[in-house]
């Protein structure tokens, strides 16, 4: 029940991935091993270009993570930021921990920063984001899907007005790529963060939108490899592996969505009516009303289709996670990148909760492994755990 902090290899990636691990040339030296090693990344850079829509294969650059990819365009900001004598970056108080960090360490640059409120089911607060226009920024960076509420941004008009006001648009793009469809070309973006691990890829590999003409540095200097702009020797194994999943994700984004969409809607309205007290987080919450008093209808893509956050007041969602564990079933109390910390989710606050009830939420995210029956049996269990704790909570009535 923990998708969106990393899935499974898909059988056939697993496979590829295997195979590769017998080839150990480094595939930038000249000769057959090496041109071939090379072969097989231009391969890939095709596969994941075609999955998220960019003009053309080169606009694909390898990383070692999306986080790597999001570090390389607020790098780039430096020396940017310079030659455009900008100094702002607008972001959300929603995003992933590689945004938010990333922006803080700016500061020490000089950057100005601004972070924008969002409604209550975490859509970018447009009045905010207009205003933040009319400051002539030098980048927006806001993500496509939110990693722990599933709010799916419209991307494609957010990047408009930051056009229009002169800045550049990032988008991280790690939580929604492989579950909803994804194009760069129709969004006008000009750079995006990916991920391997998030579609059914291996981990440690990752990759970077950089769209043609767009300023970019490179974060690590040291080589030749991926256009001058990433050095280091090419991890040709996760590469392939990840070229062989992005294949796969482009395949079946669709039939995936809407048999994941059902059975998250079964955990959701499952845990709603066996649990009393307990509250949606997310527009998800909205779509469910539509759904259910329209005989299920399928409402407007707001949501990742995979992603249920819960709140269940009087248990602390340390507690419900550490139970949960105990009968094999893994969930999230927030980002995985921010499992060290002990603060209530920056993202359930941002969207109005108090801290207590944010710290009584739970994060469940599913995928394309997940059964009816694993399902059912969450929806079984939870309650007991629920009650449990409410039971030994002073200060729930």
């Amino acid at each position: 029940m923990d998708y969106n902090s990393t899935t499974p290899l898909l059988p056939k990636v697993q496979e590829v991935y295997i195979k590769e691990l017998n080839f150990y040339t480094n595939a930038s030296s000249l000769y057959e091993g090496g041109r071939l090693g090379a072969k097989k990344i231009e391969k890939a850079r095709k596969q994941v270009a075609s999955l998220v829509g960019a003009h053309q294969p080169k606009e694909i650059v390898f990383t070692a993570s999306g986080t790597e990819s999001t570090n390389t365009i607020f790098n780039t900001m430096i020396f940017e930021g310079k030659k455009r004598n900008r100094n702002l970056i607008v972001t959300t108080k929603i995003e992933h921990p590689a945004v938010i960090q990333s922006v803080k360490r700016l500061k020490s640059f000089g950057f100005e920063c601004e972070y924008l409120p969002v409604t209550s089911e975490g859509f970018v607060n447009i009045e905010s984001y207009e205003t933040a226009m009319n400051k002539k920024p030098l980048l927006v960076s806001i993500m496509t899907a939110n990693n722990e509420i599933g709010t799916i941004m419209n991307i494609k008009n957010l990047c408009q007005k930051a056009h229009a006001a002169g800045a550049l648009f990032h988008t991280d793009a790690v939580q929604a790529v492989g579950k909803i469809p994804f194009n760069a070309k129709e969004m006008g973006i000009d750079y995006a963060s990916f991920s391997a691990h998030k579609i059914y890829g291996p981990k440690g590999v990752g990759a970077l939108y950089i769209k043609e003409k767009s300023p970019i540095q490179p974060l690590l200097c040291g080589g030749e490899q991926e256009f001058n702009l990433r050095a280091g020797t090419y991890n040709v194994v996760g590469i392939v592996a990840f070229g062989v999943a992005a294949e796969e994700a482009l395949l079946n984004v669709k039939a995936n969505s809407d048999t994941i969409k059902k059975l998250r809607n079964r955990l959701a309205n499952g845990l709603l009516k066996a649990i009393p007290n307990s509250t949606i987080n997310g527009p998800l919450s909205t779509s469910l009303n539509q759904l259910n008093k329209k005989n299920n209808a399928s409402p407007a893509l707001r949501e990742l289709p995979n992603t249920l956050n819960v709140s269940f007041p009087g248990a602390e969602g340390e507690s419900i996670l550490l139970h949960l564990d105990l009968l094999g079933i893994s969930v999230s109390t927030g980002s995985a990148c921010a499992s060290a910390s002990l603060d209530a989710s920056h993202v359930l606050v941002a969207i109005g909760l108090d801290p207590a009830l944010a710290h009584s939420s739970i994060r469940f995210s599913i995928g394309m492994f997940t059964t009816e029956k694993e399902i059912d049996f969450v929806v079984r269990k939870v309650p007991v755990i629920i009650d449990q704790l409410r039971k030994m909570s002073p200060f729930y009535t």
